[in-house]
This record gives structure tokens, C-alpha cells and sequence, in this order.
């Protein structure tokens, strides 16, 4: 596996590739849920790339830059493990921001809903980075996972609106034994916060189940979600949302096929997780 730290010797690299290419971008920490990425993208594509790169425009002045766990050792390791071919792991922000950089790619309309609410600059720093690497790596295809379920529908629009001609791939949420979505950001939480977060993935139980039994109001199934999520006291609900899904706004009954989605705090540390209904459906 090669690995490169500057753009320039990347370039260099990613030109003896052979084609398809299969591109899993991410920002390292990896966990289950970004190894099965790069297995998705093994098993389809001649090459495999990945990026690991911490943002830092899609992080709030508030928010973990500083903190955001890094082990680029161990990532590399696993990234060799699964048979990448190529990572670009730059070595600075320069690399992609370099001084006095000012372009910035806004896809509007869903991003400023949802997470986007909570996080108004989120996605705009999420948008113009992924086209970076979109024309820095040249992939036929691009992996990303269910559990960031609007980022994959803000990636969706730019790949349209951009006319990128790349296949966007989606792979299913990776979940622990109890039902906690796999993230980076589990790390942060104390045993006893640990043993809390599992009620997002109950409340999403919840509404698949009332929505087999028949319910169909959105309001009704956004009032189940938060009861049960305040029934943990270490919990502080951010949002519950049930969804178009093109256009994320709220719905008032479910008609075709929904987002269901929720963001809380447990403590310093923000968690997601969603689902789609009906049971089974997939995003796209």
C-alpha cells in the first residue's frame, strides 16, 4: 500500500492506478463501519483509494477539531489489512486550504435542515472538501455510509448539480451488539454514557415497529421518539425528525418512503442515527 502526503506526489501515484476506482474518503479513527467501505469498494472496483484527512471547515469554532481522536498508525494498518492501494494522508490543512483560500461549495436547499441547522457551516465545509477530492482522486465510484444519511444525500445533489460523472455508492449502517451506530466519536463517551446510547437505536426501533403496525403520522411517530429518549437521563435530545426524503422537510403523514432521523448530546458528545421507512427500504 502506498501512502501519499502531498498532493504532487499523490498525483504521481494515483496515475499508475488501474481503473475503475473505488474512493472511500474519511477522516480516520477507522472503526467497522469504514473497513466495510473499503471491502464494498475491493470487491468492485480494480483499485481502492482512501483519504484521511480531519476537515477542519466542516467543524464549528465550538466543536472537536482539536479534539477529534487521530490514530494514523493504527488507520493505515487497517486500510492495509482490507488491500487499499492508495492513501492520501496529508501531512497539513495547507495541502487543501492553503493561505488566503476562499472558494467554497454550498449545495442549499437540504443542507440547511436538519444537521444543518444544528450546524450551519457543517455542510458547506462537507461539500467543498468531498469535491476537492472528487477532482484530486478521479474515482468512478465513491463509497459512503447510510449512518451519515444527509451527508449522502448532500454528496447525491453535488455529484448531479456538478456534474461529476461518479457512481455513488452506499454502504449500510455498521452497528455494535447493541445497536449503537459505529463513530469515531463513541470513543469520547464514560462507561455509564456508553450504556445510554443505545436508546437512539431504540427509538428507531420503535418507529419501525409502530409503522409496521400501520401508524402513519409523522408528529405521532416524532412525540414516540422523544419520549423514549427522555427516558434517559443522561440524554439531551437535538432534533427528531420523520422526513421526505428528497427534500427533508418535516412530513405530516407518511405517504411513499421516509427519512426517519435523530441527533442528541450525551454529555460533550453528539451522536446520529437513522433509518428508512418502510423497514428495509435503503436511502438510495
Amino acid at each position: 500500500m502506498n501512502v501519499a502526503t502531498t498532493l504532487s506526489e499523490f498525483r504521481t501515484r494515483r496515475a499508475r492506478l488501474e481503473e475503475p476506482v473505488g474512493f472511500v474518503p474519511t477522516m480516520g479513527f477507522l472503526h467497522e463501519g469504514h473497513l466495510s467501505l473499503a471491502r464494498l469498494a475491493r470487491s468492485s472496483c480494480k483499485s481502492v483509494v482512501a483519504s484521511i484527512f480531519v476537515n477542519p471547515t466542516q467543524f464549528a469554532p465550538t466543536e472537536d477539531l482539536s479534539s477529534y481522536p487521530r490514530d494514523l498508525d493504527s488507520d493505515l494498518e487497517l486500510l492495509e489489512k482490507e488491500g487499499v492501494d492508495l492513501v492520501l494522508a496529508p501531512s497539513n490543512n495547507d495541502e487543501f486550504y492553503p493561505e488566503g483560500y476562499g472558494t467554497w461549495v454550498d449545495v442549499g436547499g437540504i443542507t440547511q435542515r436538519l444537521e444543518g441547522t444544528s450546524r450551519p457551516t457543517h455542510f458547506r465545509g462537507v461539500a467543498t472538501i468531498v469535491a476537492k477530492l472528487f477532482n484530486i482522486v478521479g474515482p468512478q465510484r465513491a463509497f459512503f455510509g447510510q449512518k451519515d444519511a444527509q451527508q449522502a444525500l448532500v454528496i447525491r445533489r453535488l455529484i448531479r448539480d456538478l456534474n461529476y460523472d461518479i457512481e455513488l455508492i452506499l454502504g449500510p449502517t455498521i452497528r455494535e451488539p447493541d445497536g449503537l451506530a459505529m463513530s469515531s466519536r463513541n470513543a469520547y463517551l464514560s462507561i455509564e454514557q456508553r450504556a445510554a446510547a443505545p436508546v437512539l437505536r431504540r427509538c428507531l426501533m420503535l418507529v419501525e415497529s409502530l409503522y409496521t403496525d400501520g401508524e402513519r403520522d409523522g408528529e405521532m411517530l416524532r412525540h414516540a421518539m422523544l419520549d423514549v429518549l427522555q427516558s434517559e437521563p443522561l440524554v439531551q435530545p437535538d432534533y427528531v425528525s420523520v422526513a421526505d426524503l428528497n427534500t427533508l422537510e418535516e412530513l405530516k403523514i407518511i405517504e411513499v418512503v421516509a427519512l426517519v432521523s435523530l441527533a442528541v448530546r450525551i454529555g460533550s458528545t453528539r451522536l446520529i442515527d437513522n433509518t428508512v421507512l418502510p423497514p428495509g427500504e435503503r436511502l438510495f
